[in-house]
């Protein structure tokens, strides 16, 4: 089956339509209107090998706010149609990813309840155009919105920059290696209960 999301998601503040394919080779086509946000996102298709196509028009005149955070849910309810049920995946991921002095760890569980446990020190306001303050607002949407629970920890690091890449690099690493398919699970509910929630359930 074709692990495969698309989301079209209209505002009064913004316009986004993103198309996410989990069993892609990391090709992305990424135009929010926010360069540092695109410049991550090509993080999350490629170090994830996840397909992603977003465009996004947004009012960025305003500031970045409102098109980040709507490219987050878009993103987290299209990562939750991909999944389904989450049958036959190894559910939990972890890595560890260094860029230079910069060293974040994130562990993730594709289990349904959302929560963000986000601890990142990041010394400057802006990297280019970019407020640092809305990488967890990214997050928040995108757990808030395929049900993930996400830890992210930074261990070491000093440049801004650095510290957010490796964010995303890391959490990229780790959510292939939760949603890839587990060839002993044989299809079945990861989970000893036999369903996980799904995020956006009735």
């Amino acid at each position: 089956m074709a692990r495969q999301g698309t989301i079209h998601r209209v505002t009064g503040e913004t316009d986004v339509k993103v198309r996410l394919d989990l069993d892609g080779s990391g090709q992305c086509h990424a135009s929010t209107g926010v360069p540092f946000l695109d410049h991550m996102l090509h993080q999350i298709s490629s170090h994830g090998l996840i397909d992603l196509e977003i465009n996004a028009v947004g009012d960025t005149h305003i500031d970045d706010h409102h098109t980040n955070e709507d490219v987050g849910i878009a993103v987290g309810q299209a990562l939750a149609q991909a999944l389904g049920d989450r049958r036959g995946i190894h559910r939990f991921g972890h890595f560890v990813a260094p860029l230079d002095e910069a060293l974040v760890q994130v562990a993730l569980d594709c289990s349904g309840r959302p929560h963000l446990s986000y601890s990142l020190a990041i010394s400057s306001q802006k990297i280019g155009t970019y407020d640092t303050e809305l990488v967890k607002e990214f997050f928040v949407a995108v757990v808030n919105n395929s049900g993930l629970t996400l830890h992210i920890r930074q261990l070491d690091g000093a440049n801004s920059h650095h510290i957010v890449e490796a964010c995303f690099k890391a959490f990229a690493r780790a959510l292939r290696m939760a949603t890839e398919v587990d060839p002993r699970r044989a299809g079945a509910i990861p989970s000893s209960k036999g369903v996980l929630e799904q995020a956006g359930a009735s």
